[in-house]
């Protein structure tokens, strides 16, 4: 079984590079663009193809994250989330992670989903759900950075001698 922890931390940063890479690209890249396409009329292919397969890698990338994430701290999970002595710096990148894939789930996929006509929604519910979905991605994005720090340097001696 010693091979868990380690298929858990590669699985971590794999899906974490997904994840953090994709929400660059959207905030970096596909959201300018897309004024951009808008104004000259092709912007279809983007939120037709592009859009919903770069939002599903997006979402499910989050959810892996932080399971392997959880999978990681293992036993230290409950020391991480109440950041308990030795457990505050990975515990405060935890948290900024998880209120990230909160973000992620509960407020730019439902309104993405509304934005691209994947659900019903009328065009001020659309206007309404821009907004929604442009805040949370660039909460995450400024998030992102502490986010990484914490988790790069979070761990204190005393907690690494306990995994």
């Amino acid at each position: 079984m010693e091979y868990i922890p380690g298929l858990a931390r590669w699985l971590h940063a794999v899906a974490g590079i997904a994840w953090i890479g994709l929400l660059y690209y959207f905030n970096l890249v596909q959201i300018p663009a897309l004024k951009d396409a808008a104004a000259d009329g092709s912007a279809g292919g983007i939120t037709k193809h592009v859009a919903p397969r770069a939002l599903l890698w997006f979402r499910w990338a989050a959810v892996a994250t932080w399971l392997a994430g959880a999978a990681i701290l293992q036993e230290n999970f409950i020391y991480a989330f109440t950041l308990q002595t030795g457990y505050e710096g990975i515990g405060i990148g935890s948290w900024l992670g998880t209120i990230m894939l909160f973000n992620v789930w509960v407020l730019i996929w439902p309104n993405q989903q509304k934005i691209l006509g994947m659900v019903q929604a009328s065009d001020d519910e659309k206007v309404k759900a821009r907004r929604v979905a442009f805040l949370a991605s660039r909460t995450n994005l400024t998030l992102s950075l502490p986010m990484l720090f914490f988790m790069s340097n979070g761990w204190s001696h005393r907690a690494l001698i306990g995994l």
